[in-house]
């Protein structure tokens, strides 16, 4: 927001990064401040903005102002005691204020508008039109039929206009209101029912595009199902209201249902379908155990699951409130624009009324230049410039919703495409994040199946990371657990019980050392696989080493094409690890990362991040939204990877990837890039067309209509570019 509400929040570690998840100045919001959000149905455009704020900012008890023009939410910060004087205060602006969660009376219902009026007045100017071009009617009956055009339509705009005007705000209905009624004193009766028409048709044709981008934001608040089926205490299942189902209950969700709350898997299975939340292109299975999302549609079976959120704080409602959140903090083009055209305006009405006094005392041509100046004051209206980058943001803020991506502003939209490093954590953004069995062999005379049915029986009595991957690596191949006896935990070696009466050991390289089992050419298979980054398991006899298991921490599927695709886009990448240095470049040879760094704390990440920012690069951080913080929160954009059901990483990225793709991070700077074009090319046109329309209007070469033309006709091309987007 502008003046009172256009502050941004800063991170206490970084005064130089913005936070786009605010727009009141917390210096101006008393401790005893209440905000009341106000759903007004007439406000959708920078016009009424404008109006509202003139209104209200230095009213006693106001204290700050949010504007939402995509949904038509003012927030009103204010103390006790102040509300309804501010409310009272929108409704003498001809506008009708409903508080959030109140029932709408009649007269506050939104009405819809009639379009016969509109289809009269159209051809009751055109009619004026021909019979003033044709010469063979009278002038009463033009000026009449002109009058009944301008009645039939422009009333609204009239009404709007003498309220702008006694609040001292130049917008758009009141520039109008003067032309057309400056039109019909000098005697253009046509001209000023063709202009009032074509306003009032473009005025249309504006709301219903901008309803699209509204849409867009309104089919995420529609994801989730109003009721869920519960079983109750006695073992009966009812339907009832997701806003009343409580936290642990026990909900049923039948194929092809939506699941109404965030919840855990306790029986049943099914694939489901995370696109509305994570983007993902393909069905999830989901068995016991397994997260469950609100807004997703179960697909093939019926599942029962516990309810781990209420309806307030389930996954998707958090991306609602961040994209509302996001839609209220201006971005810097957006900033830009809001502060060039409160001194565009006022700058060409001054020129308006220079053009219409000064050159008649030179010529004497006063209806001439008045009617010059007229078309200025139509020229003036910023509407298209103001009006193109709030619609672009919120188009591009709702395209990257669709695709799983959640950007907390158009701060961080807009700058995007800027990036051009990219550090990277390795565990859990580039790695799964957990050991997985990658080798196995057999040294001694022992068949694979006992060998591996040894190994899991003792892996199985761990709870060591390590131990737990083979175990996990054994069920899924299908290989059963042998009785253990005597089972002896060695801490920092292994483990070591007897099987079938045999005694075995199961441990590290240490381990065998201490069994004094090694040997040069077991060294060298173990230094084969430990500089590849993997962690070596022995599993030996009392005399012997009978096999070799390796496990580390494997790459993600997409991780290498994805930075493929960063490089393709010219952006450098940096992974950053806790990791060895063997591990770390391991990995970072087999994703393709440009530089690798090991052995690094939270502090070291930190530094890194800062170095490259005092080397002039824009950085971005990609981690888990907790362990790396510090880095997180210094960066210029910070992504959090797998955001999906985490609080934390929700409420602190400046962009959350809701699956754990990061393939989307090349999503992300596409669509930031695509989205500064379209400001660009936005203002470009905007003031483009001005500059034109304000030359060829003082030469005499413009008219009234062909300024409607130029005011409103650019606001539409605008708006359609911007929705340009939504098709991504």
């Amino acid at each position: 927001m502008t003046d009172c509400c256009g502050h941004q929040h800063h991170h206490p570690s970084d005064d130089r990064k913005p936070r786009a998840n605010t727009a009141v100045p917390t210096q101006d919001v008393a401790k005893d401040a209440r905000l009341s959000r106000v759903r007004i149905q007439q406000m959708d455009c920078p016009t009424e903005e404008a109006l509202i704020r003139g209104r209200l900012a230095d009213m006693p008890g106001v204290l700050a102002l949010e504007f939402n023009l995509l949904q038509r939410v003012l927030g009103i910060h204010h103390r006790p005691g102040a509300l309804e004087a501010a409310l009272e205060a929108i409704r003498e602006l001809g506008f009708t204020p409903l508080l959030e969660g109140a029932e709408p009376d009649d007269d506050a219902a939104e009405r819809p508008q009639r379009n016969w009026p509109l289809a009269l007045a159209g051809l009751a100017a055109l009619f004026a039109e021909v019979l003033h071009f044709s010469g063979r009617a009278p002038e009463w009956v033009v000026a009449s039929l002109a009058l009944a055009a301008i009645l039939a339509c422009g009333l609204g705009t009239y009404r709007k206009g003498w309220v702008a005007l006694k609040n001292r705000n130049l917008n758009i209905n009141a520039l109008m209101s003067i032309a057309v009624t400056g039109a019909v004193l000098i005697g253009e009766w046509p001209e000023a029912a063709m202009v009032m028409v074509l306003f009032v048709i473009a005025e249309r044709i504006e709301a219903r595009s901008l309803d699209r981008a509204r849409q867009a934001i309104r089919g995420l608040m529609a994801l989730t199902p109003e009721r869920a089926t519960v079983q109750q205490a006695d073992g009966a299942w009812l339907e009832m209201a997701v806003s009343d189902v409580p936290l642990g209950a026990r909900v049923r969700v039948r194929p092809g249902e939506r699941i109404g709350l965030d919840g855990e898997v306790v029986e049943g299975r099914s694939s489901v379908d995370q696109a509305p939340i994570t983007g993902e292109s393909l069905p999830v299975e989901k068995g016991v155990g397994d997260p469950l999302f609100a807004g997703t549609i179960n697909q093939a079976g019926e599942m029962e699951y516990r309810v781990t959120a209420l309806a307030g704080d389930s996954t998707l409602a958090r991306i609602i409130h961040s994209v509302e959140e996001a839609q209220g903090a201006k971005a810097p083009t957006q900033r830009f624009v809001d502060r060039f055209s409160r001194i565009y305006t006022p700058a060409v009405f001054v020129l308006a009324v220079l053009v219409a006094l000064l050159p008649p005392l030179f010529d004497g041509a006063w209806l001439d230049w008045l009617y010059r100046a007229l078309v200025l004051l139509v020229v003036a209206c910023p509407c298209a410039l103001v009006i193109s980058t709030p619609v672009t943001i919120v188009s591009g803020l709702a395209a990257a919703a669709r695709h799983g991506l959640l950007i907390k502003g158009g701060v961080y939209l807009e700058s995007g495409g800027k990036l051009d490093v990219l550090a990277l954590d390795k565990t859990g953004t580039i790695t799964h994040g957990r050991p997985a069995q990658t080798d196995f062999e057999v040294l001694e005379v022992e068949t694979e199946a006992h060998a591996r049915a040894v190994a899991a029986s003792l892996a199985s009595r761990s709870d060591h990371p390590v131990s737990l991957a083979l175990a996990r690596q054994a069920e899924q191949d299908g290989i059963d657990s042998l009785p253990v006896s005597a089972f002896e935990a060695l801490p920092g070696r292994g483990s070591r019980g007897e099987v079938d009466g045999r005694a075995y050991h199961l441990g590290n390289h240490r381990l065998v050392e201490d069994l004094g089992l090694c040997s040069p050419a077991l060294e060298a298979r173990l230094e084969r696989l430990e500089r590849q980054g993997k962690s070596v398991v022995l599993l030996c006899a009392e005399d012997r080493v009978l096999a070799l298991f390796a496990v580390a921490d494997t790459v993600k599927p997409g991780s290498r094409e994805a930075l493929a695709e960063l490089h393709a886009l010219g952006i450098r990448s940096l992974m950053l690890s806790g990791d060895n240095p063997h591990t770390a470049e391991t990995i970072g040879s087999a994703v393709g990362i440009d530089e690798t760094r090991g052995n690094l704390l939270p502090a070291d990440k930190l530094s890194a991040i800062e170095a490259l920012q005092a080397q002039g690069h824009v950085v971005g951080m990609v981690g888990d939204g907790i362990n790396d913080a510090p880095a997180l929160a210094r960066a210029d954009i910070g992504y959090a990877m797998g955001a999906a059901g985490s609080d934390s990483a929700i409420e602190t990225a400046d962009v959350a990837v809701m699956d754990d793709d990061l393939r989307k991070l090349a999503t992300f700077v596409r669509l930031s890039r695509d989205t500064a074009r379209i400001l660009k090319q936005n203002i470009a046109l905007s003031l483009g067309v001005k500059a034109l329309f304000l030359a060829i209007a003082i030469t005499g070469e413009a008219t009234l209509w062909m300024a409607v033309f130029a005011d409103m006709g650019v606001s539409l091309l605008v708006v359609f570019n911007g929705l340009r987007l939504l098709r991504r």
